[in-house]
């Protein structure tokens, strides 16, 4: 008879949870001047993340975000991404998290959903093709339209104003909803909406596969009774 084993899941939550969570031991290391560690973590998650700090969160500050022109304040007046993202913070406004809001709510939601598949995967049907396709939509969608305005350069494109959104809500919230990229604005809860749906997208559509590969079927099996 086939027992499920769950030590594949416990594998996976103890490494994939370090992936996940080595970006926020960036700002933590900094603060407590472990300068070399952080930088070494900023350094590696570069490779994965634009890291643009007008899109990260920041940790040992009074703010959790900070707009475009306050990192242009007290880093550089610029709109060159590559000397952006070079900025992780100072005492004054804190330490960044080594990778960007969007990459924070795709992961972080991945993990914490492919944990608590385990012990509700025998209640849970499998999500179809279709159920993904539309739960990536989304991000898919969020994500090109951030990159086709950061085109006309950052803070300059039609996702840093909105006012496609003003126009369709008649400006019914304040102006902060609708400009830039600080925690509360459309654009950010965007980012951490669409990763949320495509963390739950991919636990949901590939974790039953996985754990029929790996832990084998976790259907009952019936031994008749020989009387």
């Amino acid at each position: 008879m086939n027992r499920s084993r769950p030590h594949w899941i416990i594998v996976f939550g103890l490494v994939f949870g370090l992936y996940v969570g080595l970006p926020f031991l960036a700002p933590v290391f900094t603060h407590i001047g472990w300068k070399g560690a952080g930088s070494a973590i900023y350094f590696i998650y570069s490779f994965f993340c634009h890291q643009l700090p007008e899109r990260s969160f920041f940790l040992f500050g009074p703010k959790l975000t900070y707009t475009l022109p306050e990192i242009q304040a007290a880093w550089q007046d610029t709109n060159n991404l590559v000397i952006l993202r070079k900025f992780i913070g100072n005492p004054e406004m804190g330490w960044k998290v080594a990778w960007s809001d969007r990459m924070v709510s795709m992961f972080t939601s991945l993990w914490v959903f492919s944990l608590l598949w385990w012990p509700l995967r025998r209640r849970l049907p499998k999500l179809p093709v279709l159920g993904l396709v539309l739960l990536l939509i989304p991000m898919a969608l969020d994500g090109t339209t951030h990159f086709l305005s950061d085109l006309a350069g950052i803070g300059q494109g039609f996702r840093d104003t909105n006012l496609w959104l003003a126009t369709l809500t008649h400006n019914t919230f304040r102006p902060e909803f609708y400009a830039g990229d600080a925690w509360g604005s459309f654009n950010s809860l965007m980012r951490l909406l669409t990763g949320l749906l495509f963390g739950l997208g991919i636990a949901w559509f590939a974790f039953p596969y996985l754990g029929e590969a790996l832990s084998g079927s976790d259907a009952p099996v019936h031994v008749p009774v020989v009387s």
